[in-house]
């Protein structure tokens, strides 16, 4: 059984995405640009996959856990500005994982701490 060690939710913003683009320098327009991620299949901009995995980081880091820099992502579905998230982060066995979640319970990351 899995015990939570943190969890939160967080809304992304496209303010964000494109704050992060300029940060990043990864200015992909599937992010940024409105009209053309209106003709791509996802339909509207979606956030950068590693501003997820900062989130999720930085609420593992924030309750005082120091994940290894052994580590696997999955990004299985897009995330929406918009669109809440519900973050978390468990401890299974002395396995550390986070994920973050669409509130249907969509899985759009997960990070897997010291392998798969």
């Amino acid at each position: 059984m899995s015990r939570i060690l943190a969890q939160t939710s967080w809304t992304p913003c496209q303010s964000g995405f494109d704050a992060f683009a300029a940060l990043s320098g990864d200015d992909n327009p599937i992010h940024t640009n409105p009209d053309y991620a209106a003709q791509h299949p996802f339909g509207a901009p979606v956030a950068h996959g590693m501003l997820i995995w900062a989130r999720l980081q930085s609420l593992a880091q924030a309750a005082g856990i120091s994940p290894t820099a052994d580590v696997t992502l999955r990004f299985p579905a897009p995330a929406y500005a918009g669109e809440r998230l519900d973050l978390r982060v468990t401890e299974e066995k002395g396995a550390l994982s986070a994920r973050a979640a669409r509130a249907d319970g969509t899985l759009v990351c997960e990070i897997l701490w010291g392998g798969p």
